[in-house]
């Protein structure tokens, strides 16, 4: 059974959030937020390490922290974008993670994530090439004009809400990262610069509690499915 290392980009300031603390270190019950997201990535057993990627002035709990739950955690300084500390966190893996060593990246915000879906990701993305966890659209979906009127109902047939984790090769997510970058294109996840390599990462779909922390709502509903997860 193969293992593999994990990034977790945690350098953002969660400015949609709020406040004077970056939200991957606000409380959730008894532990910072990330501390959650980092135990529950480090539990399965097919997560050999985790590469924490934070801000240059990054002066949180994690600072000395070695190792979760037995597994390895390293530390690099990442970039203005999420993108920018990916494409960080992959160059500092260890020179054990080969260039065809499938990674993933997920969301320090995501404390939530099921192990099963985990195991479901790797068993169906690795062999496909890279995929990611996505949950396909329910909800009707509208499309304003500039002052906020629907003007028109999109179809949903087709559509997915992109999660993580995201698992691809480490060579060609780097190389995909790199030149986006260097073309200043805005990418939002790691299967947008897949696609625009001309890759087609396969939809592993995930539940839909596995949600981001962006908003103090968020973080209270985060701490209500964790606890029920708990018993």
């Amino acid at each position: 059974m193969s293992r593999h290392w994990c990034v977790v980009p945690a350098a953002g300031r969660g400015r949609r959030f709020g406040g004077e603390v970056p939200k991957q270190y606000l409380r959730l019950g008894e532990k910072p937020l990330l501390l959650h997201t980092l135990e529950r990535l480090a539990a399965h057993p097919r997560i050999a390490g985790l590469m924490l990627v934070v801000a240059a002035d990054d002066a949180g709990w994690a600072q000395g922290l070695v190792e979760v739950l037995g597994k390895p955690l390293l530390r690099t300084c990442g970039g203005a974008e999420r993108a920018d500390s990916v494409l960080a966190g992959l160059r500092a893996l260890p020179d054990s993670v080969g260039p065809v060593d499938c990674v993933l990246v997920h969301d320090a915000a995501r404390p939530c994530v099921r192990p099963q879906d985990i195991s479901r990701l790797l068993d169906l993305a690795v062999p496909a090439g890279g995929g990611l966890l996505a949950a396909p659209l329910r909800d009707t979906l509208k499309r304003a004009d500039a002052q906020s009127r629907s003007v028109a109902t999109e179809p949903r047939e087709s559509r997915w809400r992109a999660l993580t984790p995201q698992v691809f090769p480490r060579a060609a997510l780097q190389a995909a990262l790199a030149d986006a970058s260097a073309a200043g294109i805005a990418i939002t996840d790691e299967a947008m610069a897949m696609e625009r390599a001309g890759f087609a990462p396969l939809l592993v779909e995930g539940a839909e509690d596995n949600i981001k922390v962006t908003t103090p709502a968020d973080l209270l509903l985060a701490e209500f499915l964790l606890a029920k997860m708990e018993r």
